[in-house]
């Protein structure tokens, strides 16, 4: 059973959205919160394996308490809410370790959907909006971190390279196997040393790398 926080400062949201959740049986809202700064206390609380997290709110946004749970031991997924696909909140929300953004209009079905793929972890959340989002903002980001970006492209291996290209591009590790003729272990084992040399938490935060090294161009 997947546990999930609803994070949000409209209770209604937080109502229609654990009706959705808990409809489908494999899924259970533990807890939710109306502020960002009550979930880190929620997250010990209900611990969970998915924190569905707004973007703005009242005390404290969602990009700070994204960055405050990414943070933690042991820190369960986070997937951001919005009303906006390009939105520089939700990209400095991915940039901190949020797993993917998810549309507050999308249907019931994608709201499900997201929250097993985020939980899941194997593939990036709706990987055409979210490549979008970054190329449209990752060249706004600052020089120091461009640089840096382009100097940890060198610790790479030429493999590594053509992983993180793959997992920018949105592909699962089912399908980078297939393409570079590698089992799915091996494609599990290079991305695990991937988020290690470049200090990355995620496959969202590979494909902003991707972009800022100039590895992948929008």
């Amino acid at each position: 059973m997947l546990r999930v926080l609803l994070v949000d400062d409209d209770p209604l949201v937080r109502t229609g959205l654990s009706m959705i959740l808990g409809s489908t049986g494999d899924i259970t809202v533990v807890g939710e919160a109306g502020d960002g700064d009550e979930v880190v206390t929620k997250v010990a609380m209900h611990a969970p394996d998915v924190v569905l997290m707004d973007i703005r709110m009242r005390r404290m946004d969602g990009l700070t308490a994204t960055a405050a749970v990414t943070a933690l031991p042991m820190a369960p997924k986070v997937l951001v809410l919005t009303t906006f696909d390009l939105d520089e909140y939700v990209f400095e929300a991915l940039a901190a370790g949020a797993s993917g953004f998810l549309l507050k209009e999308g249907s019931p079905q994608d709201i499900i959907d997201a929250v097993r793929v985020v939980a899941a972890g194997e593939a990036m959340l709706a990987p055409q909006a979210t490549r979008k989002l970054v190329s449209h903002f990752v060249a706004a980001r600052t020089s120091p971190r461009r640089q840096r970006a382009r100097s940890l492209l060198g610790v790479l291996s030429e493999r590594e390279r053509e992983v993180v290209t793959a997992v920018a591009r949105g592909r699962s590790n089912a399908e980078i196997a297939g393409a570079l003729h590698l089992s799915e272990a091996t494609v599990k084992t290079h991305i695990t040393r991937i988020f290690a040399k470049i200090d990355a938490a995620n496959r969202v935060q590979l494909t902003i790398f991707a972009y800022e090294s100039g590895l992948v161009t929008p």
